[in-house]
């Protein structure tokens, strides 16, 4: 136990910095209350990196004395991790260890705390059953994907999705159902902030089949400030990278004009176009768009994303000047979640064409049609 007499400003320093959170990596709690009944109190203990004694935890004849009231040697921490670094697990919590820990943790204070209002956002999540699978969506996992640029507006999001459906995607009640709380959850929670609330800014978090994201795309048309978040295997995040080394789309054009104006969006995957003109007893004009190598985890950044909607603007335009602006556009994708948004978002309801959107269910023996837009 610390037998130094700390001075309130170097108190006060530590509170402010550490943002009156234990430093200990990973911990966080609020050291300023009771977490069951919320009333306040001050649990924290104020610990040494270096004792204060040279027979302390990390003690050093030289150091200890020069260091006990030194702000750079002092951790705010709750009573379970100051007892684990003083007694419990000393030979694991060296000096370069809790040196890191307390740089992190108050950098991270500083960068929350610098952040302007202008810079909140709404997170929105929208889940849904994918096959056999739920749709995980963690608040803190996609709040921490926004930062730095954008912070949370809120400690929750807004969820768009239906919890705990029964309902499977090879059904098709479930695209009924599925179509109709979208639209009405839109409507309800996120028009009126575009109105009325002064942060106006979304981020949005998906993961659901893929004509249930396009359809979402639509509702965040062009004239919502948006971004939209992939999801990563490699690592597994939410965060967008820095890297590119995409070589970037390509528009396959159909041979004739005259059939069926169809677009096969073959990017996490390849979808041949022999598996599309079976479902068609007419001629088929395929459009293709797709890069050199279709896979799960290609999107890595958002200047990829950015690349996605130039190319899907020209293909709007194009084949509407080809086909004709009342025809209906078929469309067969395998893509990302933020590609299927952003195809969405891009398309113009008074402009481009209307859409029916396609779903590959190996319950439904391939391809089959789920919704019109």
């Amino acid at each position: 136990m610390s037998k130094t007499n700390i001075p309130e400003k170097v108190k006060v320093q530590l509170w402010t910095l550490s943002g009156g959170r234990c430093e200990y990596s990973g911990c966080n709690k609020a050291l300023w209350r009771d977490d069951l009944t919320m009333a306040k109190m001050n649990k924290a203990y104020i610990a040494h990196i270096i004792a204060d004694s040279p027979d302390g935890p990390r003690g050093d004849m030289v150091r200890s004395p020069l260091l006990a009231k030194s702000f750079s040697n002092l951790m705010l921490m709750c009573d379970e991790h100051h007892r684990l670094i003083d007694k419990e697990d000393v030979d694991g919590h060296l000096e370069k260890l809790l040196v890191q820990m307390k740089k992190e943790h108050e950098k991270r204070v500083e960068l929350l705390t610098s952040l302007i209002p202008q810079n909140k956002t709404h997170l929105v999540f929208y889940g849904s059953n994918i096959g056999n699978q739920g749709s995980p969506l963690c608040f803190q996992s996609s709040a921490q994907a926004v930062l730095p640029d954008k912070f949370p507006n809120d400690n929750y999001g807004i969820e768009l999705g239906i919890k705990n459906s029964l309902i499977k995607d090879k059904e098709d009640l479930f695209w009924e159902l599925e179509l109709k709380n979208l639209e009405r959850q839109f409507q309800e929670n996120i028009e009126p902030i575009k109105i009325h609330n002064s942060v106006k800014s979304f981020s949005l978090f998906g993961l659901a089949p893929q004509p249930l994201l396009i359809k979402l795309g639509t509702l965040f048309t062009d004239l919502y400030d948006v971004d939209v978040y992939q999801r990563h295997r490699e690592p597994a995040s939410w965060k967008w990278q820095n890297k590119n080394d995409f070589k970037g789309f390509k528009l396959i054009k159909p041979v004739d004009y005259d059939g069926i104006p169809i677009l096969n969006i073959s990017l996490s995957a390849t979808i041949t176009n022999d598996r599309i003109e079976k479902l068609f007893s007419s001629k088929t004009s395929i459009w293709t768009i797709t890069h050199d190598k279709p896979n799960n985890d290609f999107l890595k950044s958002k200047s990829i994303l950015s690349e996605f909607r130039k190319i899907c603007r020209h293909f709007f335009d194009t084949a509407k000047s080809k086909h004709g602006q009342d025809n209906i556009l078929h469309i067969f994708p395998a893509m990302p979640v933020a590609t299927s948004i952003e195809f969405g978002r891009i398309w113009m309801p008074k402009a481009d064409m209307k859409l029916i959107i396609y779903d590959q269910n190996k319950y439904r023996d391939g391809f089959y049609k789920t919704i019109k837009i």
